[in-house]
C-alpha cells in the first residue's frame, strides 16, 4: 500500500486525494452541505494566496486556536503545503499558557475562532503580526496592507516541502505539569497516517463524526488526515458535545467511524447502561448470572448501537486507559470499540487493533514499521518502560536538546514513559505511567490506575484519583451528586452523613477487591471535578502535594 504513496508529506497526501476523490465529501458541519475535496482545496489555496501576502514563508511558525470546524483543516492544509510549521493550540490552554505558546514558538500569525477570540485579545507576543479570524479568513489584525481573503484568488506558486521539515509543533499539555512543544516532521505525521490504515479499512463513503479537538494529535492524525486520505468525510459539531447536542448530530450523520477518550464511553455505561440492570432486586439478581448478564449486555449493546446512529463499525478509544469493567461490558455487548495507545511525542499512534481482534486490557500489537520492546522487564511480572522506535517518532522537543535527550537513548529508542508487558502474541498491554507508580511499604509497585478502576465502579463515583500522602494511600473521589440527591430525597436536609456513610461503604468495597499493599487507608471527598488534560486524564501533578488538611 506504501507504494502509492512515494513522497510522505502533507500535501503529497491530501494533492493524491483531492485527485482521486474530486467531488466526494470531505468535511461539513453536521448538517449543512460538506465541501467537496476540489472544494477543500481551493480554498486552501486561497488561504495560502492570503499568507503570501503577509510575507510569510517556508519555516514560519503559524499558530491555529480554534474549535472544530472544516476551516480548521483549511487553515492547517495551507499552513503546512507552503512550507510553513502550524502550532495546534488546546482550547482549552488558559491565556498565559497560550501567550507562552505564542512567545516560546515565535508564532507570526494566529488562526483563531470566534469563540475563543477573548483569550487573545490582551495578549501582544514580539513576533506576532497577524491575527486572523478562521470561521471566514477576515482579517483582525495585520501589518500588512490591503491584504484580505479572496476565495477566486489563488497561489500559484511551488512549494518544496521534503519529508524530513518540520510540519507542526504541538505543545502538550501533559498529566505531568509543563508544556513542552514536540516537533513533528511531515513523515512523522504521514507514516502514522499510512500505518493507521492498516488497523481498520476506511473507503469513500465513511462518515467520521469529530468530538475530540483537533489540535491533539490523536484526533489530528487519526480523526482528520487518516479519513482525508481514504476519501471518507469528515463531520463538526458547532457547540461542545453535551449528549443535547451529540445525541442528534449521531442520528443525522449516522457515523460509521468515531474516535473518543475512555472517559465519554465511562459515563455512558455508569449513567445509561447500568441504572436498567441494577433497577430492582430480580434484574440485578438476573444480572449477577454469568450467562444471563452476557445475554442482557448483547441486548444493550443493540441499543447503545442505535443510541450511536446504527452504522458504526469502529469506535476508537485511546488517549487514557479503559476501565476493565466497562471494557467486559463492550466486548459482551458485541459493540465495534477498538484500542489505541500512542503519545504526541509519537504522532500519536503505536500500536492499535481493531474490533474484531480486541483482547481484554489490551491496546493490540505494534502499528506497521513501529518497533516497542520492553526495557528491563521484572523477572516475574515482565512488565518494563515501553520503548519504541519508527518513522513516526519526534524529531525532538522545540529548543529543548535537554529534555529531548532525556528521553531518547543513546541507540535511538524513545522512552515512552509507560509501563507495560508484551505478550506472546505482541500484543502491548499498559500497566501504568512510571512517574504515577507508588512504591509499596515492602517495595511494591503499586499501580494507582487499578485501585481507581475498582473505586469508579462503586456507586454514585464520578472520577478518582489515588495518591500517596504521608505514606498512606488516599482516594481523592468526586461523587455525583445530582445522582445522590435524586436517589435519597433527604440528603438536602443531612448532607455530611450520608457522605460519611458513602466514604465508609466504598472503602471497604475497594478493600474487599485489591491486594493487601494497595488497601486505601483513607477517602477524601472532592467536591469539584477534577482537572484534566484535552483527552480527558487528569492532570495527577496538580494533586499529588494535596494536603488531607
Amino acid at each position: 500500500m506504501m507504494q502509492d504513496f512515494p513522497v510522505l508529506t502533507l500535501p503529497a497526501l491530501l494533492s493524491r486525494s483531492v485527485e482521486k476523490y474530486t467531488d466526494l465529501p470531505a468535511v461539513a458541519f453536521v448538517d449543512e452541505t460538506p465541501l467537496t475535496y476540489m472544494e477543500f482545496d481551493k480554498r486552501r489555496l486561497a488561504v495560502v494566496a492570503m499568507l503570501e501576502k503577509m510575507g510569510l514563508q517556508q519555516g514560519d511558525r503559524l499558530a491555529l486556536l480554534s474549535a472544530n470546524m472544516p476551516n480548521w483543516g483549511i487553515a492547517y492544509f495551507a499552513i503546512v503545503s507552503m512550507g510553513a510549521i502550524v502550532v495546534p493550540i488546546l482550547p482549552d490552554f488558559s491565556t498565559s499558557e497560550i501567550e507562552n505558546v505564542l512567545t516560546h514558538s515565535e508564532a507570526k500569525a494566529i488562526f483563531i475562532s470566534t469563540n475563543l477570540k477573548a483569550k487573545i485579545e490582551s495578549l501582544q507576543p514580539d513576533t506576532l503580526a497577524h491575527r486572523i479570524l478562521i470561521d471566514d479568513f477576515s482579517l483582525l489584525e495585520t501589518t500588512g496592507k490591503n491584504i484580505q481573503f479572496k476565495e477566486d484568488v489563488q497561489s500559484k506558486k511551488e512549494y518544496k516541502v521534503s519529508e524530513e521539515d518540520l510540519a507542526a509543533i504541538i505543545y502538550t499539555s501533559g498529566t505531568t505539569g509543563k508544556s513542552k512543544g514536540v516537533m513533528l516532521t511531515h513523515k512523522n505525521i504521514s507514516s502514522n497516517a499510512m500505518a493507521s490504515r492498516n488497523v481498520q479499512e476506511i473507503v469513500p463513503g465513511d462518515r467520521f463524526l469529530s468530538v475530540l479537538p483537533l489540535s491533539h494529535t490523536y484526533e489530528n492524525t487519526i480523526g482528520f488526515i487518516l479519513p482525508l486520505i481514504n476519501g471518507a468525510s469528515i463531520f463538526y459539531i458547532k457547540r461542545p458535545p453535551t449528549p443535547a447536542v451529540l445525541l442528534p448530530a449521531l442520528k443525522s450523520v449516522r457515523p460509521t467511524l468515531m474516535l473518543t477518550v475512555p472517559l465519554i464511553i465511562e459515563k455512558i455505561y455508569r449513567s445509561k447502561v447500568l441504572p436498567a440492570f441494577k433497577k430492582n432486586w430480580l434484574v440485578k439478581t438476573l444480572y449477577a448470572t454469568p450467562p444471563i448478564r452476557k445475554k442482557m449486555n448483547e441486548v444493550a449493546g443493540k441499543k447503545l448501537m442505535k443510541t450511536f446512529g446504527g452504522e458504526l463499525k469502529f469506535f476508537g478509544i485511546g488517549g487514557a486507559k479503559l476501565d476493565k469493567t466497562v471494557e467486559k461490558f463492550l466486548r459482551e455487548a458485541k459493540f465495534p470499540y477498538a484500542i489505541g495507545y500512542g503519545l504526541t511525542e509519537t504522532s500519536p499512534l503505536l500500536a492499535g487493533v481493531n474490533p474484531l481482534h480486541t483482547k481484554l486490557q489490551s491496546t493490540g500489537p505494534p502499528l506497521e514499521g513501529v518497533t516497542l520492546k520492553i526495557h528491563n522487564p521484572g523477572k516475574f511480572t515482565g512488565e518494563g518502560e515501553i520503548l519504541a522506535k519508527g518513522p513516526n517518532v519526534m524529531k525532538g522537543y522545540y529548543k529543548e536538546p535537554e529534555l529531548t535527550r532525556e528521553v531518547m537513548t543513546e541507540d535511538g529508542w524513545f522512552k515512552t514513559g509507560d509501563l507495560g508487558i508484551l505478550d506472546d502474541t505482541n500484543y502491548l498491554f499498559i500497566r501504568g505511567r512510571s512517574k504515577n507508580v507508588i512504591i509499596g511499604p515492602g517495595g511494591e509497585n503499586i499501580f494507582p490506575e487499578d485501585i481507581e478502576s475498582v473505586i469508579n465502579n462503586f456507586k454514585h463515583v464520578a472520577e478518582s484519583l489515588v495518591i500517596q500522602q504521608k505514606g498512606k494511600l488516599v482516594a481523592m473521589v468526586h461523587f455525583n451528586r445530582e445522582e445522590i440527591e435524586e436517589k435519597y430525597q433527604t440528603l438536602k436536609e443531612d448532607v455530611s452523613e450520608k457522605y460519611d456513610e458513602l466514604r465508609k461503604e466504598l472503602q471497604e468495597y475497594v478493600n474487599t477487591r485489591v491486594s493487601k499493599f494497595s488497601k486505601i487507608q483513607e477517602v477524601i471527598l472532592q467536591k469539584e471535578e477534577f482537572v484534566k488534560t484535552a483527552t480527558k486524564k487528569i492532570k495527577r501533578f496538580l494533586y499529588a502535594k494535596t494536603s488531607s488538611a
